[in-house]
């Protein structure tokens, strides 16, 4: 499965149905996040039911603290 994740083309060997699956791939499921799918913003509790497909577009942006 391949998805454009942030301008770049990410392979991924396991096939994802879910942003949430992505999300727990990827090691991001516990930050606080704004993700784009396909140019529309995902609210959270959309991430268990929002499908995704090869070649989907996604924006994942995440907060870091500090000073």
């Amino acid at each position: 499965m391949k998805l454009h994740i942030n301008g770049d083309v990410i392979e991924l060997e396991q096939q994802m149905s879910t942003v949430e699956e992505l999300l727990t791939h990827l090691g991001l499921q516990e930050k606080p996040l704004i993700i784009e799918h396909n140019q529309s913003i995902l609210k959270k509790e959309d991430h268990s039911s929002r499908e995704i497909q090869d070649g989907d577009q996604f924006e994942i942006v995440h907060f870091v603290g500090g000073g």
